[in-house]
């Protein structure tokens, strides 16, 4: 087994998992406005964490506190050495803020061991921690020893830094008074590594990043990754076979890739990690951003606030534009996701217009009552447009259902229709039809899908040509009942825009590719059939049993417009995004071997169904 190391690879690392920690020089010079200072902050339990703050050299007046948590390094380390730009966008930067870094137990210069999405403690006991008491004891830190701070703090942070600014809300400091969760991990079962318990294949590399401790604070990277020894990512794992054999990368010194093999379901160690159950009775303002095109952490921002809405009474907001992960803090002018382009300074608007105005009002305002920004404000992916609602999901819709009929149309009624497909782990539905090796993929969330219409195992069912523009709202509600004649499968569902003949093509369209007739991926989802009663208890399936599976598509606010089709496509295997189920029931697929990998029928029965929310204008 080969090993390399690569160079920057912390840079590396940002530009996947914290996207506004890499940004490149401005001409504002950090360094001529503030001063900087790192400090090793003392836990209750005695451990020390590494901490970086950045104040104005203005001290004529007082300034809050804007902080991030992070496992992905408070970098540059030294007082004389300067990030190129601080705080969650620039103009924050320039109206004068201090802004603090922290790198979290265990992690890079902080002492202590790294527990991976530590589990927080209702009662703690004793010097028992956890992230929200290590927030808590450095929020009161900072307030009684950094000079000219007002008393009032926020966090922020994108992906697992949003994770610990979600975090921050259960430290119960009164000093807190705004958190910007962007991107949040809400739950490993469901994000990132996990999607209703299919393991992502493609987040496998990330194992090294998680998976190894340290010994003692270190200023460089102490994980190294695997040469893989190709650019074929979908051949080097349909060549690895069994994700048992992928033990010859990484051995039992990374406790993530052991944790991942010795919980396969739901059970309480993951269950104890999820911070979407605790976000009850939250005190804070909040707002929670994400992408609709978030390849990686979609869950966690829609579950994460509509737990907040459910039990609590103060200020909380939702934000989410076509964006893949962190793309709102940074400014590319032309707006895409891939062959995708939605518009011009989209990521400007919302630093300026919203993440600006919500910290402003809480931490320099006299933060009383509501700031003049509505309660939901989610672009349209179809017509490129902002909505304002005063709920989301919106309430003015009405629910329609529609049935997997014959000849690749929908019904308005259930049919006696069959469609059946024969699902071959030698040969998966691969997830982009691009050959490339990408460390998490981000692309296909709105790839073109006609590699797949075109396949004989993806079953596909669409609409007529558009004689109206119909706009989707909400989470979408897959109702598939199905056999097969293995005792295991996945099923994967895709809602698809599809083009037009004569739409034109974008700057961003690959050349390969043609606008016309694109079939634009706007959801999309797996359920590991296993867990289709239940995450905690997987079950096999009955061969050749009918047996319904229900899957839940995260929300979307989409116009299907007049002249395109609504298409949805359903197959078992999408891969390297996920691994290959054997279809052969094994109670851990971690430990699954060649000869259970076995091909089998799959059916689709026309009862059925897709349910959406439209919207009622």
């Amino acid at each position: 087994m080969k090993i390399f190391k690569i160079p920057l690879i912390t840079v590396f690392i940002f530009l996947v998992f914290a996207p506004a920690i890499a940004q490149k020089k401005a001409d504002y010079e950090v360094k001529d406005h503030y001063n900087k200072m790192e400090v090793d902050i003392p836990m209750r339990d005695g451990v020390k964490l590494h901490t970086t703050i950045y104040s104005p050299k203005d001290t004529s007046k007082e300034y809050p506190i804007l902080m991030q948590r992070t496992p992905y390094s408070s970098r540059p380390y030294g007082e004389d050495q300067f990030r190129s730009k601080i705080g969650p966008n620039e103009i924050l930067m320039k109206e004068g803020n201090i802004i603090v870094y922290q790198d979290v137990r265990g992690r890079w210069m902080s002492e202590g061991k790294y527990d991976n999405m530590r589990a927080y403690i209702p009662n703690k006991e004793g010097d028992q921690v956890d992230e929200a008491s290590d927030t808590y004891d450095t929020i009161e830190w900072l307030v009684n020893n950094v000079e000219n701070n007002n008393g009032r703090v926020g966090t922020w942070g994108i992906s697992y830094p949003g994770f610990y600014s979600t975090y921050s809300l259960l430290s119960g400091h009164p000093a807190l008074k705004a958190a910007s969760p962007q991107a949040s991990i809400g739950d490993f079962f469901f994000d990132d590594f996990h999607h209703n318990g299919a393991y992502l294949l493609s987040y496998w590399r990330a194992t090294s990043v998680f998976g190894y401790q340290k010994e003692t604070p270190v200023d460089t990277a102490w994980y190294e990754f695997p040469d893989l020894g190709t650019e074929d990512q979908y051949q080097f794992f349909l060549d690895a076979g069994p994700l048992s054999n992928l033990d010859e990368y990484y051995k039992e010194d990374n406790e993530f890739w052991q944790q991942l093999k010795e919980h396969p379901n739901y059970d309480e160690f993951w269950q104890s990690r999820g911070i979407v159950q605790h976000m009850k009775d939250v005190k804070p303002a909040v707002m929670i951003v994400g992408g609709l095109f978030d390849a990686e952490d979609l869950y966690g921002p829609f579950a994460i606030y509509k737990n907040i809405e459910e039990s609590g009474d103060n200020f909380s907001s939702i934000v989410f534009g076509p964006w893949s992960h962190g793309d709102w803090a940074r400014e590319t002018g032309r707006q895409s996701v891939g062959n995708v382009y939605f518009g011009d300074s989209i990521s400007t608007h919302f630093q300026r217009d919203y993440e600006t105005k919500f910290f402003n009002h809480f931490l320099k305002g006299s933060g009383e009552g509501k700031p003049d920004l509505p309660e939901a404000h989610i672009y349209d992916t179809g017509l490129r447009q902002w909505n304002n609602y005063t709920e989301w999901p919106p309430k003015n819709t009405s629910s329609k259902t529609l049935y997997l009929g014959d000849n690749q149309k929908f019904t308005d009624q259930p049919t006696d229709n069959k469609e059946e497909f024969i699902s071959d782990p030698e040969k998966p539905v691969s997830y982009n039809n691009e050959i490339k090796m990408v460390f998490t993929p981000r692309e296909y969330m709105t790839g073109d899908q006609r590699f797949a219409a075109r396949r004989p195992d993806v079953l596909v069912f669409e609409t007529e040509v558009l004689e109206e523009d119909m706009k989707l709202v909400g989470p979408i509600e897959a109702m598939l009942k199905v056999a097969t004649t293995g005792t295991a499968a996945d099923w994967v569902v895709k809602v698809i825009d599809v083009y037009p003949p004569d739409a034109e093509n974008y700057e961003e369209t690959m050349p390969h590719l043609k606008m016309s007739n694109y079939h634009m991926m706007v959801r999309s989802e797996v359920m590991r059939g296993r867990f289709r009663n239940g995450f905690e208890d997987p079950e096999p399936f009955e061969p050749n049993k009918k047996t319904e599976v229900n899957i839940k598509l995260q929300g979307i606010n989409h116009t299907f417009k007049k002249g395109h089709k609504l298409q949805i496509q359903v197959q078992s295997t999408w891969f390297p995004l996920i691994d290959i189920n054997p279809q052969t029931y094994v109670d851990n697929i971690f430990e699954a071997e060649e000869e259970d990998f076995q091909k089998q029928t799959h059916t689709v029965y026309g009862d059925s169904a897709i349910k959406f929310s439209i919207l009622e204008e």
